[in-house]
């Protein structure tokens, strides 16, 4: 017998999932990005400069920040004020490469892009739902700059969407929240493009190991998902 889920969800089902555009005044681009329970506010910032690595070569970067605000959790989140945990700056270096195999950086130009991911509320996969909400942000950000006459033509060359999967019981479960997350065997996020190419996998046995067979399972879920993302991230863009 299939575990059932807390929530009634198939094991192929997301959670409700969908983006407010523009939610921040100020931004370049801004987007609250809601996966069931769980809450990132996406915002885009441009700057026109680069890394001291980057001067005069003519190509622009993009890097991210994550951050945990304290009411996200039932007990308070300390805030990371200096010293970032090894857990924030896995994060945020994982959104900042998703995010950067979107572009043509040297069609961007000599520009940084930050992505700012503040996590509202926590019920599992903050991590995903930011890569999938920076990017609608992202995007937004890039229309913005060919509006104003900075850019000439867009330098997106790919889209970007992430999901969680966990074995539970043997079983493969697609966007797992909280109380799925602690209980799962096996752990895994997967960040691919629009061509379900794979930009990255994290995956991590809990408990004992998984074998390829299952490996294929959890990426033949991650696929059905994702393609789900991109196509909201799509119908979110034809809003006005």
């Amino acid at each position: 017998m299939v575990w059932q889920r807390p929530d009634g969800r198939q094991p192929d089902q997301l959670r409700p999932t969908h983006f407010e555009r523009r939610f921040t005044k100020f931004s370049a681009g801004s987007v609250l990005a809601i996966c069931g329970d769980t809450q990132v506010l996406c915002t885009v910032s441009i700057q026109p400069k680069v890394p001291r690595f980057l001067e005069g070569k003519g190509q622009g970067w993009l890097t991210a920040e994550y951050r945990m605000l304290p009411g996200a959790t039932p007990e308070r989140h300390e805030r990371e004020s200096f010293k970032l945990s090894g857990r924030t700056q896995e994060i945020q270096r994982l959104i900042g490469r998703s995010l950067r195999s979107t572009l043509d950086m040297h069609a961007l130009g000599e520009r940084t892009i930050t992505i700012d991911a503040d996590v509202l509320q926590a019920d599992a996969g903050t991590r995903t739902t930011a890569i999938t909400g920076a990017f609608v942000a992202l995007h937004d950000a890039i229309a913005h700059l060919i509006t104003t006459g900075e850019l000439e033509r867009s330098p997106l060359i790919h889209r970007v969407a992430a999901t969680s999967i966990g074995l539970i019981e043997n079983t493969a479960f697609l966007d797992l929240n909280y109380s799925e997350d602690v209980i799962a065997d096996i752990d895994c996020n997967v960040v691919m493009n629009e061509t379900l190419s794979i930009i990255e996998i994290q995956g991590t046995a809990e408990v004992g190991s998984f074998s390829r067979i299952q490996l294929e399972q959890i990426l033949d879920l991650a696929e059905k998902g994702i393609k789900q993302l991109l196509e909201l991230q799509q119908q979110a863009f034809q809003l006005a």
